[in-house]
C-alpha cells in the first residue's frame, strides 16, 4: 500500500505529526529515478510561544511559509551551508512545523538535505508528486514503545522550559 499523505494529514498537532511522520517514507523524484526512505527522526516547532522556533520572533519574510498551508515544505540554509528541510503543519495563519532530521539513507538534517538534492527552489511548495518531493505512508506502524523521545537539538538559546521539551522522536534501532 502506497498513500501519499494529503494535506489533512499535516492539519494536525504538530507534536503529534512529528511523533506519527515516523515510520512513513520521504520519495523523491530527481530525473527518472525514485528515492524513498523511511523517516526515523524528527522534531517539532509549534508557534509563536515555542521559542526554540523560528516564529517565536514574528513573522518576516523567512519564516512566512510556516503561517501557509499544511503540507508546504519550509526549507531554510543553516550556518550557511546545509539546507533544513521542515513540513508546515497546523491550520493556516498558525506557524508550526515538522523538522525531518534523519532517514534511513541519511542520519541528519543535512545530510538528508544534500542525499536528496534538496534546496531552497522546493521552499513554499506542497508535498506532492508533481513538485518531486512528497511523504508515502507504506503501511508501517511503528510502536510507541520503539519510539524514544528527547529533548530538541541544539536550541539551549531557547531557555530552560522550551529546551527541555521531549518534541524531538527517534525510532529505536
Amino acid at each position: 500500500m502506497r498513500k501519499i499523505l494529503n494535506k489533512k494529514f499535516f492539519n494536525r498537532s504538530t507534536v503529534v505529526v512529528a511523533k506519527d511522520l515516523l515510520g512513513k517514507f520521504l520519495v523523491r523524484n530527481i530525473g527518472d529515478k525514485e528515492i524513498a526512505e523511511m523517516i526515523i527522526e524528527t522534531e517539532a516547532y509549534d508557534g509563536y510561544k515555542d521559542e526554540a522556533s523560528h516564529a517565536s520572533k514574528g513573522r518576516t519574510k523567512r519564516t512566512e511559509v510556516m503561517f501557509g498551508d499544511p503540507g508546504n515544505f519550509y526549507i531554510y540554509l543553516c550556518y550557511g551551508m546545509y539546507w533544513m528541510l521542515n513540513i508546515v503543519t497546523r491550520e493556516h495563519g498558525y506557524p508550526a512545523a515538522v523538522l525531518i532530521r534523519g532517514i534511513h539513507g541519511a542520519n541528519g538534517p543535512g545530510k538528508l538535505t544534500k542525499f536528496l538534492n534538496i534546496n531552497n527552489k522546493l521552499n513554499n511548495k506542497h508535498a506532492i508528486k508533481r513538485n518531486g518531493l512528497w511523504f508515502e505512508d507504506r503501511g508501517i506502524k511503528i510502536p510507541d514503545r520503539n519510539i524514544k523521545k528527547t529533548p530538541r537539538i541544539g536550541v539551549v538559546y531557547a531557555g530552560p522550559i522550551w529546551s527541555a521539551k521531549k518534541w524531538r522522536f527517534i525510532i529505536n534501532q
